[in-house]
C-alpha cells in the first residue's frame, strides 16, 4: 500500500519537476514519511523513477492494446478513434503525461534504459496495429502497397500529434494538425 502511495506522489513530482527537480524529501513528505524510509520500499531515486515510468508505460500500453483489440471492420472510424484516444490519454491521464515527457526528455543517465522501454511499447503497438491493417487490406477496406507502409504512415501521424502535445499547448493548432494529417492519410489509403 505505501509503495503505491509513494509512486503516486513520485509521479506528481517527476511530472511537474522532471527527474532532476523532483526531490525524494518532497516525495516522502507528501506521503507522511521521512526520506530515509523510502529506502525500505525503493533502492533509490533511479529505482523509484523507473518503477513509476514502467507503471506509466503499462497504463499506455494496456489502454492502446485494449482499443486495438476491440476495433472492428471500420478502418476510418477505428483509426481516427485511435488518434483521438492518443490525444485524450495525454490530456486526461497523469501517467501518460509523465511517460510521454520522459520518453522525449529522459534523464541523461537513464536514457538508454528508458529508450528500451519506449522501443518495447512501440514495437508491441506497431505489431498489433499492423496485423489489423493487414486484415483491412485483405478485406479490401483500404489500399496500400503493404500493411507495414500504411502502419508506419499512420504512426507518423501519431508521432506528430505527440510532439504537438508535448511542445505546444494550443488546442486549435493540435486540431488543425490532426485534421490535415488525417485527411491526407485517409485519402491515401482509400479507393
Amino acid at each position: 500500500m505505501k509503495s503505491t502511495e509513494i509512486k503516486e506522489a513520485a509521479l506528481k513530482y517527476f511530472t511537474i519537476h522532471g527527474y532532476e527537480g523532483a526531490s525524494l524529501a518532497q516525495i516522502a513528505e507528501e506521503v507522511g514519511l521521512k526520506k530515509q524510509s523510502l529506502y525500505s520500499h525503493f533502492q533509490g531515486k533511479d529505482d523509484l523513477f523507473m518503477q513509476v515510468l514502467r507503471d506509466a508505460k503499462e497504463t499506455e500500453l494496456s489502454t492502446k492494446l485494449a482499443y486495438l483489440h476491440e476495433i472492428g471492420k471500420n478502418p476510418e472510424k477505428d483509426l481516427y478513434g485511435y488518434l483521438r484516444l492518443v490525444i485524450d490519454l495525454f490530456q486526461k491521464d497523469e501517467h501518460i503525461k509523465f511517460w510521454l515527457r520522459m520518453s522525449f526528455f529522459p534523464p541523461a543517465h537513464l536514457c538508454e534504459e528508458i529508450g528500451k522501454e519506449v522501443l518495447d511499447l512501440e514495437t508491441k503497438v506497431r505489431t498489433v496495429l499492423e496485423d489489423k491493417i493487414q486484415q483491412w487490406l485483405e478485406a479490401q477496406a483500404i489500399v496500400s502497397p503493404s500493411a507495414k507502409m500504411a502502419t508506419l504512415a499512420f504512426l507518423g501521424i501519431v508521432d506528430a500529434l505527440l510532439v504537438e502535445l508535448v511542445y505546444v499547448e494550443i488546442e486549435q493548432q493540435l486540431t488543425d494538425k490532426l485534421e490535415a494529417s488525417w485527411y491526407t492519410f485517409w485519402r491515401g489509403i482509400t479507393k
